[in-house]
Parts: C-alpha cells; structure tokens; sequence
C-alpha cells in the first residue's frame, strides 16, 4: 500500500422515502414504485498519515424537521463510531452548498473547507433571485460558509484541485453550477464520489436525470467524466443518494450496516 492509497467510507446518516418518479427527469415505467432517497456523508481516511477528510456535512434535526426528512444519526455521532468526530477532520470538501450537502459546517471549526469558486458564487449570485433554483439551498447554509470564508477557513478551487496526495476535486456542474466530483486513489484503484452528479446508478444508466437540474448538458456530460476518472469503470462512480451503495460494498462491521467499505471494491 502506498502512502496515498486512501481508505473510503459511505456513511448514511438519514433517509427520504419518495415514489420512483420523483427521482427522475423523464417518465418511468411505474412513477408509484417507491424508490427512497439515503443521504450519506464520505469519509476518507489515510491510514498512515492518521489524515480525515470528509465529503459534504450532511444536515442536522431542525433542518431535518423543516423539510421532512429522517435523520438516523446524527453526522457527528456517525463520525465517532468511525473513530473519527469533527476534532479530527483537517478538511471538509463541499461538492456542492445545497442543504443535505452544506447543513453542518460550523460542526467542523478546525478544518479547512474546499469549495468550487463558481458554487460560492453562485449560491450568493442573481441565481438565488429565482425560488426554484434556490430551494434546495438554505440561506443559514450559505452564511455559514461566509463566516468560514472571513475567517481565513475556505479554500477555493476553479475546475481540478488537489487536496491532499491523491485526493483531487473537479467541477462538473450539471445539478449546481459548481457542483463537484471528488476522485480518490486506494489500494484497489481509483474511485469517485459522484455526489449528486447522479443521485442514482439508474440516472446514469438510464440516461434519466434526476429533476433538479441548473444545466442539463453539464449534468450528463459530468457522468462521461465521472467515469473517466474512475479509470472507465461505472461501479467505482458511487452516486450522492442510492440506497443501493450499501449492499454493492462491504459492509463496515458493529455499525449496523450503515457504513459500507469504498475502497475495498464493489461486490
């Protein structure tokens, strides 16, 4: 194992039951199916250098409860049975600032943030003047990621960035204007944490997006370079909310099948 082989983490912190249909763009067969949404937070781990990255800060009770979803564990508590916990996270990579993705920065005062340049911008920009295109923002959301910024806590990246030996962003935009993937090297090869570029293995495998969208060119442009960065292969592209991730990896043991082993390859 190299020094930058990383070891890769999908933790589901809540869940969202919905019908099929409101997961897709285009018509589907049976729009009754129930098909529910999972949120997940990732952790990253370098098991030689003790490193901790997370991937998004999911989103705590109260905005659980404004918006009517079920919160499972709470995102701190997911990291502690991890052996990790907001203390121990250096960096926090944003894909993108809508409220299951951006709703618990401030957990993580001790960590440098890493955000696209065209999300702040967007997210604070004439976009948010239209009611549609910011719902899946939360003003609180953004003004915490303000006040990280005054306080010399955000690193920004405009296209591709590294942030740590072999932790690399990169922008695709598509369902936010500066929505990005991450690519991560572990011992098994290469892997990508789509986040919402596909909220589900059938989005892309369909070629049916997921509703909300900013550009839909961008959208599905982002899944051809999703899987370019995972080497060509489409089962290390791992999509921001199929419950379908847990039983394709390996499940962590003692945390109730909730935690599922990345970078030890899909089944």
């Amino acid at each position: 194992m190299t020094a930058h082989a990383w070891e890769a983490y999908a933790i589901r912190y809540g869940r969202f039951d919905r019908p099929a249909q409101g997961n897709f763009l285009m018509p589907v067969a049976d729009p009754h199916e129930s098909m529910p949404l999972d949120y997940y937070v990732w952790l990253l781990r370098n098991p030689r250098t003790g490193h901790d990255i997370l991937v998004d800060t999911g989103f705590d009770e109260a905005c659980a409860a404004k918006r009517g979803r079920t919160i499972s564990r709470p995102v701190a508590e997911c990291l502690r049975a991890m052996g990790s916990g907001p203390g121990r996270v250096r960096d926090v990579i944003i894909t993108h600032l809508h409220y299951d993705h951006a709703g618990c920065v401030e957990l993580f005062g001790g960590a440098r943030i890493h955000i696209q340049d065209r999300e702040m911008a967007f997210a604070t920009g004439r976009h948010m003047c239209t009611s549609c295109i910011r719902v899946p923002f939360e003003a609180e959301h953004v003004v915490s990621m303000v006040r990280a910024l005054f306080a010399d806590r955000v690193q920004f990246h405009d296209g591709e960035g590294e942030v740590a030996p072999g932790v690399t962003v990169h922008r695709v935009g598509g369902h936010s204007d500066g929505l990005q993937v991450v690519r991560v090297e572990t011992a098994t090869g290469p892997l990508v944490i789509a986040s919402d570029a596909m909220h589900f293995y059938a989005n892309e495998s369909t070629g049916n997006p997921f509703p909300i969208i900013f550009d839909l060119g961008a959208m599905t442009q982002g899944w051809r370079i999703a899987q370019r960065l995972a080497g060509g292969d489409m089962a290390r592209v791992i999509p921001g909310h199929d419950p379908l991730v847990r039983s394709r990896f390996p499940a962590v043991p003692d945390q109730g099948e909730e935690v599922v082993a990345l970078h030890l390859g899909p089944r």
